[in-house]
């Protein structure tokens, strides 16, 4: 029930526009505050030193950054090019260029959050004006982006592995 109700919480407070990673922060110090009181308020900078100094989660932020660095330098477009000249003279080719666009952005940026949003945004609009669909467009684009968990360096990669040598 407790669950239910922090989810709850972070769902209303991300509703009025409190962004997520605050909301978050709040209800988890709100939860902490009321299961074990005030005595246990000196320890969360240290807990949260302890988080942002890890090295494998640090891994996380990079990713997405590198991958937002390859959409503004223009890295991205330059890959949807060169998968277009493998892959676009084909029926369907659009389809099978954003898929092979994502396998070489996945590799490269490890996160298929970064890869939807760098990608997408280019290839969605562009299969829409050839006649795709704006549904399978989203779902061709969706389903690429699970490259990234497969090819390494994920990010799940990164952390199952640094999960394996703490044991």
């Amino acid at each position: 029930m407790s669950i239910i109700l922090l989810f709850a919480c972070v769902l209303c407070l991300v509703l009025i526009n409190v962004p997520i990673a605050v909301a978050l922060g709040i209800v988890a110090v709100t939860a902490l505050l009321i299961t074990q009181g005030l005595a246990s308020l000196p320890n969360l900078p240290i807990v949260v030193y302890n988080g942002a100094t890890n090295f494998p989660l640090l891994a996380i932020p990079l990713f997405i950054l590198a991958g937002s660095i390859m959409n503004a330098s223009g890295i991205s477009r330059r890959l949807i090019a060169f998968a277009s000249s493998l892959l676009g003279w084909m029926r369907g080719g659009l389809a099978m260029v954003s898929i092979g666009t994502s396998l070489f952005f996945a590799e490269i940026s490890g996160s298929a959050v970064a890869d939807v949003a760098a990608l997408g945004s280019v290839l969605i609009p562009a299969m829409q004006s050839r006649g795709y669909s704006k549904e399978f467009a989203a779902a061709v684009m969706s389903s690429a982006a699970t490259l990234a968990v497969i090819i390494p360096p994920s990010i799940i990669a990164v952390l199952r592995c640094a999960r394996l040598s703490s044991r």
